[in-house]
């Protein structure tokens, strides 16, 4: 690999203090080698004028189903349907568009936004015996036509599928909508990623989880980090093969095994996250997929394997028993979403180390369903800086393709809380200008030697103070990337850098 010579570059003050003057970086074998104002290039560089340009550490995003979120930036949209009957309207006017012999596959409703439940008969009645797939804004419900459910072998049904029964079925989805695609979206996704600096990802996929990537790498799909998750359906078989957390699937590849990934509950907007207390006008506390014996007998295999967990809990009960499960083992690893919090349970996560993996464009989405749902424990949702201020590490993801795969737009919302002309949403709860990139390095220091060679080339410093939280939150989605640089290869260049 050429050795790459950064010249006048600014460096983002990540986690530590960073040069005020503009410096020079000198990468090699993956590795910054040296930083400094009066270095030079030396004989075989490649030389990068960086101009006086803003670099940080490469950014990563911690919750990604990236063949999902590859997929559903081509399917049809349906997000924007009020009810089912709108969402059936949309197929209508689209289906004449759809291949004879290709299926359809849609993304974005959301049930807890609709009065009533959709049907499947509804759909049948406009799309026949053409398969359809609709996935949920949230990923946690299908609403499938009988010939869809009759080509994926399911029993029919009156109405969507949610948690268990859909995740049966979601794997064979990603994989028919990738035959139909051509896997042509996950290499477009993976660009767009890098386009905005990121580096590495956690994939939550849900597949067999290394043989893909083998396959991705061989096409040379080699611009991120990943760390591949584990579900509990294939734990045996990867702890046969001698893996386990941080082991390389290829050996001069860039991905590694990621944790066990364990879906302890649903999600608020299907009424399945798991709560102490009911949904606002009802009975209903969700659904608990694990409860607390399954949960430490999962995380006890984990941790005796060498395997990191990440549990996804979104409701506070769900929280708290995945925390009781983590204080049993012994276990070390992350609440995935970690939506809604108590006080202790948050104190229970410092004492632990458990560390907690968020999506702050999710507060976004889910602001005015916890307003019909949750009114009665809004002020703790999504707490990031009660989390912070506890000593909790607070890692951002996105969960694409439930918010899109863009660390700046995580940023934003962490600082406003607030995507409207309305106030933020529990400001208490926002994170300041620094602390949200700093969720979003996976842990890494601001650039210096020795440090990897993980470099995001921006065309402004995203620390520099510019008015109220909104104004801040603008500053950030406005960051352009000019630069993507992974273990000392560049992923993308902006043409204003060419």
């Amino acid at each position: 690999m050429t050795p790459v010579f950064w010249r006048d570059v600014r460096l983002v003050p990540v986690h530590s203090a960073a040069p005020s003057d503009p410096v020079c970086l000198r990468v090699a074998d993956g590795t910054i080698v040296a930083v400094g104002p009066d270095l030079g290039p030396e004989p075989g560089d490649r030389v990068i004028d960086a101009e006086g340009r803003w670099a940080i550490p490469g950014l990563w995003d911690q919750h990604v189903h990236l063949t999902q979120w590859a997929q559903t930036r081509t399917r049809l949209d349906v997000s924007d349907a009020t009810d089912p009957t709108a969402a059936v309207e949309i197929v209508r006017a689209h289906l004449p568009s759809v291949p004879d012999g290709d299926w359809l596959f849609g993304f974005g409703f959301r049930l807890a936004g609709w009065e009533r439940e959709p049907t499947v008969a509804e759909l049948d009645a406009v799309t026949g015996d053409r398969p359809v797939v609709l996935t949920s804004g949230d990923a946690h419900t299908g609403w499938l036509n009988s010939a869809a459910l009759s080509a994926l072998g399911a029993p029919p049904s009156d109405g969507p599928l949610t948690e268990a029964p859909w995740f049966a079925l979601m794997a064979e989805v990603v994989e028919r909508n990738a035959a139909q695609d051509g896997g042509r979206a996950v290499a477009d996704a993976i660009a767009q990623a890098a386009s905005r600096g990121v580096v590495g990802i956690v994939d939550f996929e849900w597949a067999e989880p290394l043989a893909i990537w083998c396959e991705r790498i061989a096409q040379g799909l080699d611009a991120l980090w990943v760390r591949s998750a584990v579900y509990p359906e294939y734990l045996d078989d990867v702890i046969a093969a001698g893996l386990r957390t941080g082991s390389p699937v290829t050996p001069d590849g860039p991905v590694t095994v990621g944790p066990l990934k364990i879906i302890s509950d649903g999600s608020l907007n299907t009424l399945t996250a798991f709560c102490h207390d009911p949904y606002g006008g009802g009975s209903d506390r969700g659904v608990q997929n694990h409860d607390r014996a399954a949960l430490i007998e999962l995380l006890t295999r984990a941790h005796g394997s060498g395997f990191r967990a990440a549990v996804h809990a979104i409701g506070d009960a769900a929280a708290h028993e995945a925390l009781a499960a983590f204080a049993a083992t012994g276990a070390v690893g992350s609440i995935e979403h970690a939506q809604l919090l108590t006080g202790l349970d948050i104190a229970e996560m410092a004492r632990l180390g458990v560390t907690a993996s968020v999506q702050p464009g999710h507060l976004l989405d889910d602001r005015d369903v916890t307003a019909r749902l949750w009114a009665d424990r809004a002020d703790r949702c999504f707490r990031l800086r009660g989390l912070l201020d506890a000593g909790v590490t607070v890692a951002f993801g996105s969960d694409a393709p439930v918010s899109p795969l863009d660390p700046w737009w995580a940023m934003a919302a962490a600082v406003h809380r607030s995507a409207d002309e309305r106030a933020p949403w529990n400001p208490g709860e926002a994170l300041s200008a620094a602390e949200a990139p700093a969720a979003s390095v996976d842990g890494r220091d601001t650039l210096a030697v020795g440090s990897p060679a993980d470099v995001v080339l921006l065309d402004r410093d995203p620390l520099t103070p510019v008015g109220d939280s909104a104004a801040v939150a603008s500053h950030l989605r406005a960051v352009g990337v000019e630069a993507t640089m992974r273990a000392g290869r560049l992923t993308h260049t902006a043409p204003s850098l060419a």
